[in-house]
């Protein structure tokens, strides 16, 4: 994966007003050459300015559409290389900062995948039993390694029509990086529990019996969201004590405890529908991150609706927070000056590998 980097020197902090100026003059002056990306998650001061705004589902089926020039991903590291692959050779992915990454999409990479996948070799026939399907929160290379093995890729939208896409494919799955949206889609599906066993990387086998192998139905990775990790069925309780009419909606990358606690479980998009759909009056308690809370209750405030943030600690997506007005307003000069900044590009192989795995998710979405 080779990274383009180039900097304009010289632009000073400047105040939230100037900034906004200074986006929506370049985003003018670019027109259609460029097309703004933006996730839930994003911070409302860059939220506001982007052509598109989902989930990681939406965003990947925008990135594949969009006829623009450059595609700037107000996101993380892993949605620029999605937007990279989809789209034509010719255009270029752009993230305002490299340090936006994921570190639920940290918690898999291939070496460890590649040896979980010669590890179970050694107790079933691998090629045969055992679907690998990554959640889109991971890197390009496992993209490209599910592609190469029959796998496919899955986000919070399409977990269980994925999986049972997979069920179709062998009779077993390998879930990665996300634990939580792995169990909670196998419940979905009527696994039990005790058939999810997780797989931890560090440990031989993935600290499972051959016994246990044999008779799962889903091996879990053992990886989380360290945001929706926050949620705990404490919360839950307390708030139904202070509003027992209230309803709670989570997340799926929430632990098992929580989703089953919850009154619905769905993605940041079904979230945003469910309670925009709500009737006036309704109280929430919502189990996803921050910026996505705060907004939609500016939204549904008029309508009398309460929107609450589930943990009573604030946290927000720290590596999505990375992008900032200042570095959108960069990227965008930087391109008007005929530099492109920041480009993610995922080289030709994996990129192939990649696509097949994401064709087959959005042939199945």
């Amino acid at each position: 994966m080779g990274v383009e980097t180039v900097m304009v020197q010289g632009l000073r902090r400047s105040d939230a007003a100037e900034l906004d100026a200074r986006i929506r003059r370049a985003k003018a002056a670019l027109g259609k050459r460029a097309v703004i990306l933006g996730h839930h998650y994003q911070r409302e001061e860059v939220y506001r300015h982007a052509d598109f705004h989902g989930d990681s589902l939406q965003l990947s089926r925008a990135a594949a559409e969009q006829e623009a020039e450059f595609i700037v991903f107000c996101g993380v590291h892993f949605m620029a290389e999605v937007a990279d692959i989809l789209s034509r050779p010719e255009q270029a992915s752009i993230l305002p900062d490299l340090n936006a990454g994921c570190s639920m999409a940290d918690m898999a990479d291939m070496p460890q995948v590649q040896c979980a996948w010669e590890e179970l070799a050694t107790v079933i026939d691998v090629e045969r039993e055992v679907t690998p399907v990554t959640y889109v929160n991971s890197s390009a290379a496992l993209k490209a390694f599910c592609g190469v093995h029959g796998g496919t890729v899955c986000t919070s939208s399409n977990a269980r029509k994925v999986l049972d896409w997979s069920f179709q494919q062998r009779p077993k799955a390998l879930f990665f990086p996300d634990q939580h949206l792995g169990r909670w889609t196998g419940h979905q599906l009527g696994i039990p529990l005790r058939d999810m066993p997780v797989w931890d990387p560090n440990l031989p086998l993935g600290g499972l019996t051959p016994e246990e192998i044999r008779r799962a139905k889903i091996l879990l990775w053992k990886g989380h969201c360290s945001v929706h990790q926050m949620f705990q069925p404490a919360h839950i309780e307390r708030w139904r004590r202070e509003h027992p009419q209230g309803q709670v909606i989570a997340h799926p990358e929430a632990s098992f405890e929580v989703c089953e606690r919850s009154d619905a479980v769905g993605s940041t998009d079904f979230i945003l529908r469910t309670v925009k759909a709500s009737p006036p009056g309704s109280a929430w308690l919502v189990g996803t991150e921050i910026n996505l809370v705060t907004r939609l209750a500016d939204e549904v405030r008029a309508e009398g609706k309460t929107v609450e943030f589930m943990s009573p600690m604030v946290c927000m997506c720290s590596t999505m927070f990375r992008i900032d007005p200042e570095q959108l307003a960069r990227s965008l000069e930087n391109l008007l000056a005929g530099q492109v900044v920041n480009r993610i590009q995922v080289d030709p192989e994996t990129a192939a590998q990649a696509r097949l795995a994401l064709e087959r998710m959005l042939a199945v979405s």
